[in-house]
């Protein structure tokens, strides 16, 4: 199966959807999750097309866990959370819905999230959430 360039993360990426950026670089690119499964959980991308973590090269690879580490540290001190998950699926079968790689950081515990939230954040709230992870970036 080919990269879909018509997804929605490969469109956040080109400008054409707007997101609530918290990091970006030459690689990659984390914004708030629209869809949150706890409050301040956060999308980490890479630039490069990529269906699954096994389609990315090495180098785009070293970039995006750096970035996840980078914005995991980000996220647990600005939601002031005692955990975070750090979650990748690759495929339909594991639970991925876009098709563009990507890790999920969400503050807090497994045991405490499910599915994404039925309803989109509001703009406002996840412009506020996004400036609190900014500031704690380090």
């Amino acid at each position: 199966m080919s990269y879909d360039s018509e997804n929605i993360f490969a469109k956040i990426l080109r400008g054409e959807i707007l997101s609530h950026k918290v990091y970006e670089d030459e690689y990659t690119l984390a914004f708030m999750d629209i869809m949150p499964q706890a409050t301040g959980h956060t999308l980490v991308i890479p630039k490069e097309p990529a269906r699954t973590l096994f389609d990315l090269s090495d180098t785009a690879c070293t970039h995006l866990i750096r970035a996840v580490q980078r914005v995991g540290v980000a996220v647990k001190l600005a939601m002031k959370a005692d955990g975070i998950v750090v979650m990748q699926l690759n495929g339909i079968a594991a639970g991925q819905t876009v098709d563009h790689v990507h890790f999920h950081v969400v503050p807090g515990s497994v045991h405490d999230f499910g599915k994404h939230s039925a309803e989109e954040n509001q703009a406002g709230d996840l412009a506020l959430l996004a400036d609190k992870i900014i500031q704690c970036m380090s």
